[in-house]
């Protein structure tokens, strides 16, 4: 009962993680219908700069400010200038350029500071909460995960829900023609899309680095794993990309702690397939009928 107990607080933890990388995925495709697959070397990016800070200042809140505000500026850059030219064109060609320019950032990352993984410090304690004289893998530090990713998702939802600009990317997003004439400015809403998503995956990115170690190509399995919570929950819907990222995060769990790690990649291609022949438009997809 005790590993169960400790490999499902584990699961919560990185499924708060899988939700904030499906959650960045998820808000890029309800804007412009592209999977960016530079997701994950965006974020890496952006831990890279706020490592950096943290290094030169001591402050980790100071660098998780600058991640945040790189994120956001890196985000509307790469719509602006290089999605802008593909989002009419075949899907095929998004994709492209995403790829690119996934592989341009690894390979400037690793130009700038080197291939050699390194630390990343925590916001608080990685040492288990002891609880009844038994120490759980569960630490301060995952409690400030998982509150975080809450608060963001609940961020999120009220942005979406409660507000003018929220309702104006919805209307984007989904009639974007019928938007344009009644007066919304259409690619103003995608480039705060893509700006949004990338600053939702810069949180992702400090918030896992000290779990991961951080690298060129260290978060590509994070990248991975937030695909697949996308495409459980459902790519349309930003609460079902919550609710994917914390079931796979408690199966990916299991099957590492009862089966062995090998088999975690496995078992994430088989709930994928699983997913995809079953409902491939995720367990909470939002109806094709939509309201804005």
């Amino acid at each position: 009962m005790t590993k169960f107990i400790d490999l499902t607080l584990n699961g919560i933890s990185t499924g708060a993680i899988y939700a904030a990388v499906a959650l960045a995925l998820c808000l890029i495709w309800r804007a412009t219908r592209i999977v960016n697959f530079a997701q994950g070397a965006m974020l890496m990016i952006t831990t890279y700069i706020a490592s950096a800070v943290i290094n030169s200042t001591g402050s980790y809140v100071v660098g998780f400010i600058v991640a945040l505000a790189s994120g956001f500026a890196l985000g509307a850059l790469v719509e602006r200038v290089l999605i802008r030219r593909v989002e009419n064109g075949p899907p095929l060609n998004a994709v492209i350029v995403a790829l690119g320019l996934y592989t341009f950032l690894v390979a400037l990352a690793g130009m700038i500071w080197g291939a050699t993984p390194r630390s990343f410090p925590a916001a608080f304690s990685l040492r288990g909460y002891r609880i009844g004289g038994t120490t759980v893998l569960f630490a301060p530090n995952d409690t400030f995960i998982v509150l975080v990713v809450v608060a963001v998702a609940l961020g999120l939802a009220t942005l979406f829900k409660a507000t003018t600009l929220g309702l104006q990317m919805r209307a984007a997003a989904f009639k974007p023609e019928v938007a344009q004439l009644l007066g919304v400015r259409v690619g103003r809403m995608f480039t705060f899309g893509w700006a949004l998503a990338a600053l939702t995956g810069a949180i992702a990115g400090v918030l896992v680095a000290p779990s991961v170690f951080l690298g060129p190509n260290n978060f590509d399995p994070i990248l991975i794993s937030g695909f697949v919570a996308a495409v459980l929950g459902g790519l349309d819907s930003p609460p079902g990309a919550v609710i994917g990222g914390l079931l796979l995060g408690l199966a990916l769990s299991y099957v590492s702690g009862y089966e062995g790690s090998a088999l975690v990649p496995l078992a994430a291609l088989v709930i994928l397939v699983l997913v995809l022949m079953i409902r491939p438009s995720g367990l909470f997809a939002a109806s094709s009928e939509r309201r804005v």
